[in-house]
Order: C-alpha cells, then sequence, then structure tokens
C-alpha cells in the first residue's frame, strides 16, 4: 500500500486539476465568450461557429501531441498521465457542461476565477507529472530546453488564439482574455513554486551508481559525487549532489525511492544557480 499511495495521489491530484480546468470552462469563461487560449481555446471558437463539442475537440486534437510529448518527456510515465489528464479533462468538460452552469457575468469575478481556476488545476496536473496537453506538452519541452517557465512560454503561446478571438468576439473579449491567461499563468507558477532559484538535492545512498544514471539520463541533470563518512558507524558512504528546477523535484523524488528506498535525502532551496540547465554565467565586464 505505501507504493501505492503515491501513485493514487498523483493520479487524485491530475483528477481535480482537470476538473478545475473545466470548472473555469464551464462556469466562468465559455459563457462569457472569453477564450483560454491554446488548443481548449481553439474548441472553444469552434464550438461558437459551428458548435462542436469543446471536450471532445480538444481530445482529438491532442493526438499528434500525446506523440511528440511521450518520446521527450518521460516516456511512459508522462505519457499515460498526460493522456490520463487530457481525457478526464475533455470529458469533464463535455459531461459536466449541463451541471456547473454559469456563475457570474461580471467581468471581474468571471476573469479572476476563471484564470485562477485554470492556473490552479494545470499546476496540479504539472505537480503530479503529467499535462493537460496542448501547449503544456509544448511549455513542458521549452521548460526542459531552455529553462523557461511553463507559465509565461503557455501565455505567449495563447497570443495566436486571441488574435482570432478578436474578430470572433470583438476587442474586449479579447482584452478579458489575455487578463485570464495572465492570472492562470501566474497560478501556475505559484502553484509549481518556480521561483527564481531551484532545489538542491543531498542524496546519502547505497546505491549511487543507478541513482546517477537516472538522474543523468531520465532529468538530464548532472550529478556530483561527493565522499561521506558516517559519524555513528565509521562507514564509508556515496553522498549525490544535484540541482534541479523546483517542478522536477517529484520527479527527482520518484527516481530516488525507486533506486534505493532506503536513501537518506536532504532538499533546499537554492536562491540563484549559473551553468549548464540554468541561468548561463553573466559575461565578464570590461
Amino acid at each position: 500500500m505505501k507504493r501505492l499511495w503515491p501513485i493514487l495521489r498523483d493520479y487524485l491530484m491530475i483528477t481535480a486539476g482537470a476538473v478545475m480546468v473545466a470548472a473555469s470552462v464551464n462556469m466562468f469563461l465559455t459563457p462569457n465568450d472569453v477564450v483560454m487560449g491554446g488548443l481548449t481555446g481553439g474548441a472553444q471558437l469552434l464550438q461558437s461557429t459551428i458548435g462542436t463539442p469543446i471536450g471532445l475537440v480538444t481530445l482529438l486534437a491532442n493526438l499528434p501531441l500525446f506523440i511528440i510529448g511521450f518520446r521527450a518527456l518521460g516516456g511512459l510515465i508522462f505519457g499515460v498521465r498526460t493522456i490520463y489528464a487530457t481525457v478526464v479533462m475533455a470529458l469533464a468538460i463535455d459531461l459536466l457542461a449541463p451541471y456547473l452552469k454559469p456563475v457570474s457575468a461580471d467581468p471581474l469575478l468571471y476573469t479572476l476565477y476563471g484564470g485562477l481556476l485554470d492556473g490552479l488545476g494545470v499546476g496540479l496536473v504539472f505537480r503530479a507529472r503529467g499535462t493537460t496537453g496542448g501547449v503544456d506538452i509544448i511549455a513542458r519541452l521549452l521548460e526542459r530546453r531552455f529553462r523557461w517557465r511553463p507559465g509565461r512560454s503557455i501565455l505567449a503561446m495563447n497570443m495566436a488564439v486571441f488574435g482570432v478571438a478578436f474578430f470572433a468576439y470583438g476587442p474586449e473579449k479579447v482584452l478579458y482574455a489575455i487578463l485570464v491567461a495572465f492570472i492562470s499563468s501566474v497560478a501556475l507558477d505559484y502553484t509549481l513554486a518556480a521561483g527564481s532559484g531551484a532545489r538542491q538535492a543531498l542524496i546519502i545512498t547505497d546505491q549511487p551508481a543507478a541513482i546517477t544514471q537516472a538522474l543523468l539520463h531520465e532529468l538530464v541533470r548532472g550529478v556530483t559525487m561527493l565522499e561521506g563518512q558516517g559519524a555513528y558507524t565509521g562507514e564509508a558512504r556515496a553522498v549525490l549532489l544535484c540541482v534541479v528546477s523546483r517542478s522536477e523535484i517529484s520527479f527527482l523524488n520518484d527516481i530516488v525511492s525507486r533506486a534505493d528506498p532506503n536513501a537518506f535525502v536532504v532538499i533546499g532551496d537554492v536562491q540563484e544557480v549559473h551553468g549548464e540547465g540554468f541561468v548561463p554565467h553573466a559575461p565578464p565586464k570590461g
């Protein structure tokens, strides 16, 4: 049961996050002609013009991205969790629409709470090592390759959808949509605790080779091996030092627990990191 609980917890988190996104669509955004951006925003535009279901169109549009994300972002675990999150979100949007009635027509309320629900929902899915598909997959790719914050990259990619919405709904609704996207991006980064710093992990283990290989190849993070000695036993112990982004902490914990369930792990905040995979070193002055 102890081994199953982390998996069950992640899927409960994914389910809650996907339903929160669906609630944002049905209760605040679609009834007020405010698009979300991304593939779901495109599906909203199609519904307003030809009446297609938002969830079904979103699911179909995600199929090619599943293949790309599956190969590039963690293989089986990522693929299964992303497919699960996207299916739950799509079904929740379409099946719960008759029950999730519009809450408010006040612009302040539907932009604030629509963006907040969407960002928190996507953030929960990210924390459970999945995505809700669409631009979330692209955001994960950009985060891994260029260390861009997911919230900011998603906000940038949504601009194309807002351009189409300008002609469909008018400038006022697009301004609300941009505000929703901004609030969502802030909520997403807050949920991930994705500040400017990172996390430092000190791992004391009897299986240094297995953990090191997994960190190098699965997380694509560098590892430094230190020599330690137990003060009580006097025995030599391997100590691994690894710095990761905050959104990768769950991946690191999973890797360590699989390779060495008895490992001792200390994780702390890092205010600033320079070097490969993080912020480049500042060029010399003068």
